[in-house]
């Protein structure tokens, strides 16, 4: 076996421990969207908000202030919101649906919350013990994007088969475009030139 095709085998073995870290972080995502859709969390939404609004310094409750007046006009809106996405994102890490995209999204949304209902860890807070979950989340996610840079495509994912399917979906999966090997199909066959005959070219 040549150092290439060697190489092109290491690139195509399934790298499972990304895979096991992925579908196990999304069953925990899973366990806290279920929470989010029970009545407890639907009738407390808005109450921890502001209750997490009154005890931050005067330098920061114009933040807390813009959440408060955008969300209290609609409070369902916003609890279905959160719960909703919550939910897609759990599916998405589960079964490997849009990774990339997904891994950016769900980074972002969990420094929202860390900024918003986990009032940014109150480090500066009396009695505070830790900085928050939620900017460990955003933490995690950005390590499964990098994990994806490096390891490329995932058979244990829908992303794999879509991506053997539709030649643009890498760009929503992937953090670079895969080589066909990656994904189990044929190398792309380059042509041999066309021999020209000798008396091609003395007419040339």
């Amino acid at each position: 076996m040549t150092d290439t095709s060697t190489q092109t085998a290491t690139r195509c073995r399934s790298p499972w421990p990304k895979d096991a870290l992925r579908i196990a972080f999304g069953v925990i995502w899973l366990i806290d969207a279920t929470l989010k859709w029970l009545p407890g969390f639907k009738d407390t939404y808005m109450s921890t908000i502001m209750g997490i609004r009154d005890g931050q310094p005067q330098g920061l409750r114009w933040w807390f202030d813009f959440w408060v007046n955008l969300q209290h006009p609609a409070t369902t809106f916003f609890w279905a919101l959160v719960a909703t996405t919550e939910t897609l994102i759990a599916l998405a890490l589960i079964f490997g649906f849009a990774r990339k995209l997904t891994y950016i999204a769900a980074a972002g949304f969990s420094l929202i919350i860390w900024a918003t209902v986990e009032g940014f860890g109150g480090p500066y807070t009396s009695g505070a013990s830790d900085i928050g979950t939620a900017v460990i989340y955003a933490v995690v996610f950005l390590g499964l994007l990098a994990l994806n840079y490096y390891a490329g495509p995932s058979r244990l994912s829908v992303d794999y088969y879509l991506e053997r399917r539709i030649s643009w979906w890498w760009k929503v999966a992937e953090m670079r475009k895969p080589e066909p090997e990656q994904l189990g199909l044929p190398a792309p066959v380059a042509l041999a030139p066309i021999p020209v005959m000798s008396h091609e070219r003395e007419s040339a």
